[in-house]
């Protein structure tokens, strides 16, 4: 008997954001707008989305003793994410700086505090915990080992890992073997690739940062395959605003997102994995559980803030509802007078 859809085994952050007119260049000064602080970190991001989603979810984390902390507890709370896995003290409370532009794209450094205290010691510790998810989720902003080690016992107890290598970093051979799927943007995916033709022309083994791949790259079904071919049992790859791609032995298929105005997409990518992570625990196919994904990440996108900005079922639907209207009135228009007949 599982005791709950989703376990995620990763970060919990304070977010501090600032508003800006355009990100700052090297050596260069802006003024931003007034600081806002919001519970966020990759790890309970995707708790929170699932759980706000009706996912029966817990979370294996840490935090500090400290105000953050007890915000982050609050958060995870009131969204019914069972926090009894959420481990306090060692050091403060991981901290990530965002900045946002008028267009909602971020830029964000994280101060990983207690999050680079989750140890290999603490998944053991959690081992029934584990066992007893019908998916466990990880992302990388918690120590490689520590995911590891989650990896490896998830996988002994036959439990389901969708793994996000964010921020990216080297993966083990024996953890890509386990991801079912494994989720990537495109950062993300040229960074595991690095030295593969599928990265781009110029893509060296040392390079160091996804940067370091050539402005020139390859397709994202060339993404996904050369990715298939390091172990991952499936690959998804995101796509920002024109959704995502999944990739199977048997052949890839494109899901589209929904035309939405962004405000901020900041937690976008944690939104898409916490949904996708819950719909494959209650039993859906990895297309199916894609499709509904995007159409949580891109609800998230709509609203400011990370965690807070994560839609309830009835929330997307009604923003697949506003965009149907929004539709089927352009459609009218265009086949009333000014628009000519309707064929």
């Amino acid at each position: 008997m599982h005791g709950c859809d989703l376990l995620v085994v990763g970060s919990a952050n304070a977010d501090l954001v600032v508003g800006v007119d355009r990100r700052p260049e090297p050596g260069e000064t802006v003024l931003g707008s007034d600081l806002a602080v919001h519970a966020g970190g990759k790890g309970a991001n995707q708790a929170v989305a699932a759980a706000r989603l009706g996912a029966r979810t817990a979370l294996l984390a840490r935090v500090g003793d400290d105000p953050h902390g007890r915000l982050l507890l609050g958060s995870l709370e009131s969204a019914g994410v069972d926090t009894a896995g959420v481990l306090t003290g060692e050091a403060p409370t991981g901290v990530a700086l965002i900045t946002v532009d008028p267009s909602g794209d971020n830029s964000i450094v994280v101060s990983p505090g207690a999050n680079a205290r989750l140890t290999p010691d603490d998944v053991r510790d959690a081992g029934e915990l584990l066992a007893a998810a019908r998916v466990v989720s990880l992302q990388l902003e918690i120590p490689p080992a520590t995911v590891a080690a989650a990896v490896r016992a998830a996988a002994e107890a036959g439990t389901r890992v969708v793994l996000n290598p964010s921020p990216p970093a080297p993966v083990p051979g024996d953890v890509l073997a386990a991801c079912d799927p494994l989720v990537v943007n495109e950062h993300e995916a040229r960074f595991l690739l690095r030295g593969h033709p599928a990265a781009g022309e110029g893509a060296t083994p040392e390079a160091s940062a996804p940067e370091a791949s050539a402005p020139e790259a390859s397709a994202p079904e060339e993404w996904a395959a050369a990715l298939l071919d390091r172990g991952p049992r499936s690959v998804v790859v995101t796509l920002g605003p024109e959704g995502a791609l999944v990739a199977r032995p048997e052949g890839t298929i494109r899901v589209p997102s929904l035309s939405v105005d962004p405000v901020d997409t900041t937690g976008a990518g944690d939104a898409f994995t916490g949904a996708l992570a819950w719909r494959l625990g209650v039993g859906d196919d990895l297309e199916t559980a894609v499709r509904f994904a995007v159409r949580v990440g891109a609800a998230a996108v709509t609203r400011p803030g990370a965690q807070e900005s994560f839609p309830t079922v009835s929330e997307v639907a009604e923003v697949v509802r506003a965009l149907d209207d929004e539709a089927e009135g352009q459609q009218g228009d265009a086949s009333g007078p000014a628009g000519g007949e309707r064929r």
